[in-house]
């Protein structure tokens, strides 16, 4: 069955994470992406902890639905080759610094002469502009850099880096989100183009509410802990054997929460009245929720709650997250078979297309596991002789 990008060819130099993952959503969604990986060793998170058989958990996690081929872009041969390859794909993806892949003669501008239909995306740490263009960067990088661990963490503790790589996968996102619209785009005009994402850019685009409260109020924002910086209530609150989130967004729900705690008193309290007054005595307005919570465990708030249509949840980890019957029931975790490894778990793609289902169809390959296929594919479709070297 065709998938929504069947038929669309992507080269992919990149490595590490932010490439990668773009790259894999790009597969999952039906694309056929050659990886071509450095022969002397390949992408780095091959060599990365920590490993299951041997083989680096890191690598499995955003290297699916991919073909890999080894070359040595320094080696005239190999760069070749990889050029042919470009001559005859839809969209190449890179993650280089700026400048290298020209040296390499991989640039947009000698690519888009041989094949002028190539969209050519490049996601790097800073972009192709300013200052720090030529800087190398990876996630907490641009954490660090884009402010968001100067927001993250409770109050009062230093700088903390979200618990994932936050700034490399926003940065994948918008690099796909770039290549789809760049495809789009190609249909009226025929023609490819140079999509520039920068790590950093990505990093302050979604920064939402924290960088807006700083350029409209002129507020240096700070770490809130799990509590939303201008809605109230919205935060973690203990019950008697542990906490729960709990939020109510608007005034609709502050009253249905009120009444499902059996406390109206507190929609007459001149400090809870709007929601403005609520953010600005949230410290009061945690312990009023808190002295009734702690009468009842998370469960059976959960269900009070839920049944009163109060947004809440339980505060899992991963075990508990992984395993929960909503997750099975949306099939979000599949099972692989991997060589040396075995039966291996990791999350499907997340969009649902009524005509078009997307799959994990593909294991993460083998360094330089298609070597000879991709050779084949070469001289049997385009004419094009050369050795993949191992």
């Amino acid at each position: 069955m065709d998938k929504p990008l069947s038929g669309i060819k992507i080269l992919d130099l990149t490595r590490a994470m932010a490439g990668p993952f773009c790259a894999m959503f790009l597969g999952d969604m039906g694309a056929d992406v050659i990886k071509v990986e450095d022969p002397r060793g390949g992408d780095e998170t091959r060599g990365a902890y920590p490993r299951l058989e041997g083989v680096a958990t890191m690598f499995l996690s955003v290297n699916r639905n991919k073909r890999s081929i080894t070359a040595d872009l320094k080696n005239p041969e190999d760069a070749a080759l990889v050029t042919e390859l470009a001559k005859h794909a839809d969209v190449l993806l890179e993650n280089f610094r700026p400048g290298v892949a020209a040296r390499l003669g991989l640039g947009y501008e000698a690519l888009s002469v041989i094949n002028p239909k190539l969209i050519y995306a490049s996601c790097s740490g800073f972009g192709h502009t300013g200052p720090n263009k030529n800087l190398p960067a990876y996630d907490i990088v641009v954490q660090a850099y884009g402010g968001l661990m100067s927001v993250t963490g409770p109050k009062g503790q230093g700088p903390t880096k979200a618990g994932f790589s936050y700034g490399d996968i926003a940065a994948a996102l918008f690099t796909a989100t770039g290549v789809l619209a760049a495809l789009c785009e190609r249909l009226s005009s025929g023609r490819g183009q140079f999509v520039d994402v920068s790590m950093l850019d990505s990093q302050l685009a979604v920064s939402e509410n924290a960088l807006t409260r700083y350029l409209y109020e002129d507020k240096i924002p700070e770490p809130e802990g799990n509590r939303h910086p201008s809605i109230a209530p919205s935060d973690s609150f203990s019950a008697s054997d542990g906490e729960l989130m709990i939020v109510a967004g608007n005034d609709k729900l502050w009253r249905l929460l009120c009444a499902a705690l059996k406390r109206e008193d507190l929609t007459d309290d001149a400090r809870f009245s709007g929601n403005g007054d609520r953010a600005a005595h949230h410290i009061e307005l945690k312990a009023e929720l808190e002295r009734s919570l702690a009468g009842g465990t998370v469960e059976q708030w959960l269900e009070i709650l839920g049944s009163a249509g109060v947004p809440c949840s339980p505060i899992l980890g991963y075990e508990e997250a992984a395993n929960h019957p909503q997750m099975k029931a949306s099939n979000m975790l599949q099972t692989i078979s991997q060589p040396g490894v075995g039966d291996t778990v990791m999350p499907g793609f997340p969009i649902r297309f009524s005509r078009t289902p997307c799959a994990v169809d593909r294991r993460p390959p083998l360094l330089g596991e298609h070597n000879e296929e991709v050779k084949q594919m070469l001289e049997k479709e385009y004419g094009y002789k050369s050795e993949i070297k191992a």
